[in-house]
């Protein structure tokens, strides 16, 4: 029996986007990493210059439909020998993710910890990627894909449907039915426009960092957006 069903009080939680609102990460960064790796030093700066030229793609795709860059994306792990780039996830973390981190996102996270709430990270990248900073800030729930594996290697397949733009808010509405959160005493964090259905399924929205489409909902609702920075000297909030 749930508390729900027993009538007491449901809790509530913190949703957090990863890349962009809690870092400046991108799911390019982590590729990018994971790929030169594999190189000599000359041949991977050669490999991205031309590289760069395909992320114009991704961003125009992007502009249509986050979800369906994700798809389109993720298959350039197709191939990648799975136990050879889970081993590098750590040293990942330690050379992408700590250097562009946003020190108030980890205060905030902590706040909300220590404000009883449960902490979920709500990502499009996948689990691997975020694993290390979820440890890191004693995150304990994460809603994120995994890879598909086959034969020891990944398939360049994602386990479900890219957790972006409404698959983020259907993804902690079940989330939340499950584990007796009440959506409307919640609060979320996210930095992008993809965000906006994770923002909107809360009583709470946050925007960080918000890019133009976002910045203008946010000012229009009157959400409080933050400006962090990796520096850790940006505006906590503004109305």
């Amino acid at each position: 029996m749930t508390a729900a069903d027993q009538g007491g009080p449901r809790q509530s939680a913190a949703f957090f986007d990863v890349d962009g609102t809690l870092a400046k990460t991108t799911i390019v960064h982590y590729y990018v990493y994971f790929r030169r790796r594999r190189m000599s030093r000359a041949v991977g700066a050669i490999w991205l210059a031309f590289y760069w030229l395909k992320c114009i793609y991704y961003l125009l795709l992007d502009k249509i439909s986050r979800s369906r860059m994700n798809v389109v994306f993720y298959r350039s792990y197709r191939r990648f020998r799975t136990k050879e780039i889970l081993s590098m996830a750590r040293d990942c973390h330690d050379e992408i993710v700590r250097p562009r981190f946003f020190p108030e996102g980890g205060r905030c996270v902590e706040s909300h910890r220590r404000a009883g709430r449960q902490v979920v990270f709500v990502t499009g990248s996948v689990d691997f990627t975020v694993q290390p900073l979820a440890e890191e800030l004693g995150v304990q729930c994460m809603l994120a894909r995994s890879l598909v594996e086959s034969n020891g290697a990944f398939t360049g397949e994602l386990d479900g449907p890219p957790i972006g733009e409404e698959e983020k808010a259907r993804q902690m509405r079940r989330y939340a039915d499950e584990n007796d959160i009440d959506l409307s005493k919640s609060y979320a964090y996210g930095d992008s426009i993809a965000d906006l259905p994770m923002l909107e399924a809360v009583g709470m929205p946050h925007v960080v960092n918000p890019d133009r489409a976002l910045q203008a909902i946010a000012r229009a609702r009157g959400w409080p957006t933050h400006h962090w920075t990796v520096g850790g000297n940006g505006e906590d909030a503004t109305e």
